[in-house]
């Protein structure tokens, strides 16, 4: 799942605007982003089968990014990073930081419903959860979809963007929902994993550079630097 925590991400972005929606995207794909990067590490591993073509799913042992223990771990520590970052905001912070929280372990939760029983709750030795939606691929899709148009209407409803910028983020989420059904119906397999690993990162640098900058707010002159979105 990839344009599916984008979706999630807007839906929690739209409970507190006053952080920028790219802290949310980048919240909600944390656990890839130390998946790939883990990988490319020697820490976490992936393995193209040779089946992929037919279900393009890899093989993953990545207990440190996406087990139940640390999926919880890097919640927590997430959050705590939003309520430093967002003192500014009083009391308020504890929701941003909770909501920036949330957005993270949604990630494990939409993994957790699509996947294999490959999502270890502690090690990699521990017992393993999925509920394999993608072995039906028409209706994990289509669920994915769901998420992500029902997550980009709750965002833009009410929302204060530019008009601009509306259109470019309804753009760039229906893009990568796209981008994320033609990955997961007709893309050939990777060359290896390090390769897969190397591209997927890059993309989500991109991605969280995009919704990032997709939701800064032009500033009046004198007012104080603002990241909302």
């Amino acid at each position: 799942m990839f344009a599916g925590h984008i979706g999630a991400a807007l839906a929690i972005g739209r409970m507190e605007r006053r952080v920028n929606v790219g802290v949310f995207v980048a919240s909600a794909l944390l656990l890839d982003i130390g998946l790939w990067l883990f990988v490319l590490l020697g820490w976490e591993s992936v393995r193209i089968p040779a089946d992929f073509a037919a279900t393009h799913q890899p093989d993953f042992v990545f207990p440190y990014s996406h087990g139940l223990l640390a999926a919880a771990a890097w919640s927590a520590g997430a959050g705590t990073l939003a309520a430093w970052r967002y003192a500014r905001l009083g009391k308020a912070r504890w929701r941003a930081a909770a909501l920036v929280a949330t957005a993270v372990f949604s990630h494990w939760l939409l993994d957790a419903l699509v996947h294999k029983p490959e999502l270890p709750l502690a090690g990699d030795a521990s017992a393993k959860v999925g509920l394999s939606l993608w072995n039906d691929m028409p209706a994990a899709l289509g669920v994915e979809a769901a998420i992500v148009v029902i997550g980009l209407g709750l965002f833009l409803a009410g929302g204060r963007l530019a008009r601009a910028k509306s259109v470019a983020l309804a753009a760039s989420s229906l893009a990568l929902l796209a981008f994320t059904v033609a990955g997961m119906t007709i893309a050939p397999p990777p060359p290896s994993g390090l390769a897969m690993a190397a591209s997927s990162l890059a993309t989500l640098i991109a991605v969280c550079a995009l919704f990032a900058w997709l939701g800064r707010r032009r500033r009046a002159p004198g007012a104080p630097v603002s990241d909302a979105a």
